[in-house]
Order: structure tokens, then C-alpha cells, then sequence
């Protein structure tokens, strides 16, 4: 498509505003304008001036740089004066000079970015170093988010167990030849736009799996999905008392002797709009995880803790025997209204500042945007409905002079021009009422409060030391909660080495090594170890905002394992290119040797797997110097 100004209008807003009618959204087409200004003319001169520095504005600030053209003014003067002033006494030096000032003045970039900032509903112009703190935050996010691969392990379980039949035909496709009635009925509930098909050919997970040549093409199930929908909101609707029943789960990567509660906190803020049902509109909604310890001390962690997290085994100490333990003699009912009060106190604050002040912010921007249109338009209509009425008493004048037949033929178009007239006064009127209504609706907006928190549910964490500690009155046999290997199903028998690796002061002796040589290769580490992240070191790569996630395991030479929890290997699988496994080999009781596997992990573990081991050889074959 192809556009030529000949005449360039003197508001250079209605160029982009012409442009805009071969440039549309969902236009395929390259579009190509070209603005024709008359060399050697005074007028000529200056637009040509103002167009060359439109360009590098657009080159520096990206094509949004049309969008405020409407409020330029040069030195307090709209462009047609400035035109005018060069037409009269552009062939004065003083007079041209003071016109490519003004140009300059008006397309400063400084000032263009405010405007641009002043419109948008959202700042785009930020420091480089909050920049590059955002861009921390959403890489330490993206090591954390909801992956496929989180969706499809809960999915392929969750439906199964309601009496879904799914087949994997593919690699990450499968085929769903059966589901169930109730879950078909489950859209009418959830509010699903789509319904829940009977079966679905192919299914897939992740957007980026290209289908194989032949095979059919697959729906995607992503959160939204109805299917996936109705199957979380069955799932959570039978099994929501087991989470307010709680149990009992075991951290072995703890070797002390302290148990903790975890609990599941859910929190929401809300304004004062309400929904099609009448209730309270819910604008932010948040899960926190919670741990809760006997002196008393409360945390909440970032991830999910309980990815680490084992069930008793059949042959451990039972949930009773536990809690008579004299360790677990804090633990009973008062914990749940100490968690609400240090919600009150802690989370629900932050939560409601966090949301406030983002909502405040962008609900500003749009009652000036709104209140900024709507009056513009009011105005405009207000306007057009006094011409209209001017005309239309100018017509009636000259009807009354006039002779009867001519009347006649005036009355028909005064009649006209009264319906017009009226008409342009009505939309004056809407408009108005509209404006009314928005921003009644943008304060209710604004009216953030939030709702009392609520306690989900709860388990007890019991570390692998207290357990170790607690009558020994039948051991777990070989399989039962060992974690698994990555060659064979079955469990694989601890190796004693000439020296225990797994200590807390071997694995701070480890993760100091490779602090070391991360420093060396200039970067600046931080020990994340005990916000159980899914790694240990968080390596920031300097002037970028980039991270680098370390695991490190430290092992004596000749141990025969590396055993991975399934939060570090889901960890690995979000971040394939920044997440590192440290291994660091102790040679002796005073050397080291560090190498570094990148990639380590190929697949997620399967269902209900909390932990994987890997073989030490074959970890140390594949990795290489730190670099």
C-alpha cells in the first residue's frame, strides 16, 4: 500500500492520521508514505526541517512518537503560526533562525519522552539500573513460573484419576479417548466460553511442539483451556479438606532436629466494582507459603517448598508417633490464629501497598485520558450544536421573507436542520452522561481494600535428623523412600564415603568454592541456599540484570551418586540456558576440584517423584572447566 502527501496539512498530526487509513491493525501489507514538500520555499523550508527531525525521533523513541505530534507547540505557538512567520519573513536570517530553534525546541527527545510518558498508561522510560533490577526480578520469576511441563505432570495424574482415559501417542502429544461426564458438566460452572469436547485427538502441553508430519494437529492446554479448567476445579473441590486436614512430610535435605509447620495462606484485595453476580471485584489474588517454627519465627518463601518434600514411609514412625514426640509439643491448635495475626500484620500490608500503588497509578493516567477525550469530543458536539443553530434561525430568517412556495421548500429544510441540530445536542448529552459514569466507575476503582487472609491448610515438615534421631523401631527397606536413580526404577543403597559430603559444613564448604570461582570469572554470587529456590548461588552478571542459577553438589572422590531434588530439576528445565550444576570433587580433606554441567537434566521427573539420583561418574564425564 502506498500513500503520497502533496499537500502536507499544517498539523502534522493528521499525516500519521492519514497514514492511518492504509495502516491498520491486521494489515499484512508493507505500507510506504512518501510527503512531498516544495523545495527552496520559506514554508517549504521549515517543514522540511520538522519532518527530517520527526524522523530521528522516531528512530531514537520508536513510531509512538506520532501519537503527541497534536501537542507540540513551538515556543508556545502552534506549527500554522510558525508557517505563516515563514511565508511572511522567512527571507530574514533572524526570522529563519528563530525557526529552526523552535523545531529544535519542539522535537527535543527529553521533552518528546515526557509527553510520551504523560500519555501512556504505563512508564516505559526507566533508569539502567532499575532496568536492570526488573530484569532480575523476571529472570528470577522465569526460573520459578508455571512451565508446561508443571502442567502437564498435574494434568496427565489429576485426569486419570477422575476417570479420564489419555494415551501419549507422540512425544508431549497425547490422545484423549475419553472424558468423563462430570467433567464435561464442568464448564457450565466454571464460566468456560468453550465447551468440554467428549475426546480430543491431540493435546498438547508446550506451543513450541511442532507437530510430527501427518499427524494431526493438536489443541493447546494451558491454563484458560476449559478442559484443564474443569479439570483443576473438580480436583480441587474433592480434595480441598485435605489440605485443612494437613499431614506430615519429610525434608531430607534437613539434618536437624527442629520440625516446622508449613502452611498454605491465601490472601485477595478488591475495589469497589463488583461482578455480573453482585460480589466484590477481586483485582489481585495471591498463595503464600509459610513456615512456622517453635521459637516462633515465621517466613514466607518464594517457591514452593513442598516440591523437596516427602511422605512418611510405610515403615517410618507414624503421624501419632511424631507428634508425640516431645519436638512436636508446640504444635497444635493456637498456630493458625498466630499465622492470621502476623498476616494481618505482615503480608496483608505489603500486599495492599503493592496493589495500591500500581492501581492508583495507572487509574490516574486513565481518568486524565479519559476525562481528556471525553471532554474534547463534549466539546467538539456542544460546538457543532450552536453552528447548527445559527444556521438553522439564519434559514428561518430568510423563510420568513420569502413567498409561500419558497417557504415551503425553506420549512423542509429548517426542519432538517433542527433534527441535526438536536441531534449533535443529544450525542453533546451522552457523551456527557458517559463521562459521568467512567469516572464514578475509575473512583470505585480506586476504593482498593483487602479481605481477611485465609489459612488453606498446613503439614508438618519433619527433618531427616529428628527421624534418624526417634526410636528405630523397623528401618525402611531398600526402595521403599530412597530417591529413585536415573537408570533404573528401583532404589539405589547409600554409599558411605571415607568422609560424610552431605554435612551442612561440606555443603557451605562447596558453595563458598564455587563462590570463589564465579568471583574469579567476574561475577558477583549470593548465597541462596537456605531460601530453597531450586538452586544455591545466584550469579549476577555485571552492567546486564542477566543471572546465572548455580546447584552445587559437593561428593569425595569415587562417590557413586548425586541425589537432585525435583524443584532443582524443574528449576533446570525453566532456565535451560542460565542454570548451571556445580560439582565440586573433594580430593582431600583440603582439595577441590570444580567443574560445571550445563544442561544437566533432559526430562521432569515423573509424578510424586520428590528426588532423582544421578551417577557421579557419568555427571563428572559430561562437565567441563567454569567458564
Amino acid at each position: 500500500h502506498l500513500m503520497v502527501n502533496y499537500d502536507l496539512p499544517w498539523n502534522p498530526n493528521r499525516i500519521e492520521q492519514r497514514f492511518g487509513r492504509i495502516h491498520r491493525i491486521g494489515q499484512r501489507e508493507v505500507c510506504h508514505l512518501w510527503n512531498l514538500v516544495a523545495a527552496e520555499t520559506r514554508e517549504g523550508n521549515v517543514y522540511r526541517r520538522l519532518l527530517e527531525k520527526l524522523e530521528q525521533a522516531r528512530e531514537a523513541l520508536g513510531g509512538k512518537v506520532f501519537d503527541v505530534l497534536g501537542k507540540l507547540h513551538f515556543e508556545g505557538r502552534p506549527l500554522r503560526d510558525l508557517l505563516t512567520e515563514a511565508v511572511r519573513y522567512g527571507e530574514r536570517p533572524d526570522v529563519r533562525a528563530r525557526l529552526d530553534r523552535a523545531v529544535e525546541h519542539a522535537m527535543d527527545r527529553d521533552k518528546l519522552r515526557d509527553l510520551l510518558e504523560d500519555e501512556a498508561l504505563a512508564h516505559g522510560a526507566i533508569d539502567a539500573r532499575k532496568l536492570h533490577r526488573v530484569r532480575e526480578e523476571m529472570e528470577r520469576a522465569d526460573a520459578r513460573r508455571l512451565q508446561p511441563h508443571y502442567v502437564e505432570s498435574f494434568f496427565v495424574e489429576a485426569f486419570r484419576r477422575l476417570g479420564g482415559k489419555v494415551r501419549q501417542r507422540e512425544p508431549r502429544r497425547y490422545e484423549v479417548t475419553h472424558v468423563p461426564a462430570v467433567v464435561r458438566a464442568r464448564d457450565r460452572l466454571t464460566g468456560a466460553r468453550e465447551p468440554v469436547l467428549s475426546r480430543y485427538e491431540r493435546i498438547v502441553f508446550d506451543k513450541e511442539t511442532e507437530p510430527p508430519v501427518g499427524r494431526p494437529p493438536a489443541a493447546f492446554v494451558c491454563p484458560g483451556h476449559p478442559l484443564l479448567d474443569a479439570v483443576l476445579d473438580l480436583t480441587l473441590e474433592r480434595h480441598r479438606e485435605l489440605l485443612k486436614r494437613g499431614t506430615v512430610l519429610v525434608d531430607d535435605r534437613d539434618a536437624g532436629g527442629e520440625p516446622r509447620v508449613l502452611f498454605y495462606l491465601e490472601h485477595a484485595v478488591q475495589d469497589g466494582g463488583t461482578t455480573q453476580g453482585g460480589n466484590r471485584r477481586i483485582v489481585s489474588k495471591k498463595v503464600l507459603h509459610v513456615e512456622m517454627e517453635a521459637s516462633g519465627r515465621i517466613w514466607h518463601l518464594d517457591c514452593a517448598p513442598y516440591l523437596d518434600y516427602r511422605p512418611l514411609a510405610s515403615t517410618e514412625p507414624d503421624t501419632a508417633a511424631i507428634l508425640d514426640a516431645p519436638e512436636c509439643a508446640w504444635v497444635h491448635d493456637g498456630l493458625e490464629a498466630r499465622l492470621v495475626k502476623w498476616a494481618v500484620e505482615q503480608a496483608v500490608p505489603r500486599h495492599l501497598e503493592e496493589v495500591r500503588k500500581a492501581r492508583h497509578l495507572q487509574l490516574d493516567k486513565t481518568r486524565a485520558a479519559v476525562k481528556a477525550r471525553l471532554t474534547k469530543e463534549i466539546n467538539y458536539w456542544d460546538h457543532r450544536a450552536q453552528e447548527l443553530k445559527a444556521r438553522e434561525e439564519a434559514t428561518r430568517s430568510q423563510e420568513a421573507s420569502t413567498a409561500g412556495s419558497h417557504r415551503g421548500a425553506g420549512g423542509k429544510r429548517a426542519s432538517g436542520v433542527r433534527l441535526a441540530s438536536g441531534e449533535a445536542a443529544k450525542r453533546a448529552d451522552a457523551l456527557q452522561l458517559r463521562l459521568r459514569k467512567r469516572l464514578a466507575a475509575l473512583e470505585l476503582e480506586r476504593q482498593i481494600s483487602p479481605l481477611p487472609p485465609v489459612v488453606l491448610g498446613g503439614v508438618l515438615v519433619v527433618p531427616r535428623g529428628l527421624l534418624e534421631e526417634m526410636p528405630r523401631q523397623a528401618r525402611p527397606e531398600a526402595g521403599d523412600h530412597e530417591p529413585k536413580t536415573d537408570d533404573q526404577p528401583g532404589a539405589q543403597p547409600p554409599v558411605q564415603p571415607a568422609f560424610r559430603p552431605d554435612t551442612q559444613a561440606a555443603a557451605a564448604r562447596a558453595r563458598e568454592a564455587v563462590m570463589q570461582v564465579e568471583r574469579g570469572l567476574g561475577f558477583e554470587p549470593v548465597d541462596r541456599e537456605f531460601d530453597r529456590l531450586g538452586y544455591d548461588i545466584e550469579s549476577r552478571v555485571p552492567g546486564t540484570g542477566k543471572l546465572r542459577f548455580i546447584e552445587v553438589k559437593g561428593r569425595v572422590t569415587g562417590a557413586r551418586d548425586i541425589t537432585v531434588t525435583r524443584n532443582e530439576i524443574l528449576c533446570s528445565l525453566n532456565k535451560p540456558d542460565d542454570y548451571i550444576l556445580a560439582i565440586v570433587e573433594f580430593l582431600d580433606e583440603a582439595e577441590h576440584r570444580v567443574r560445571y554441567l550445563r544442561r544437566p537434566f533432559q526430562r521432569e521427573p515423573d509424578f510424586g517423584v520428590t528426588s532423582v539420583n544421578y551417577n557421579f561418574a557419568d555427571l563428572l564425564a559430561r562437565a567441563e572447566d567454569p567458564s
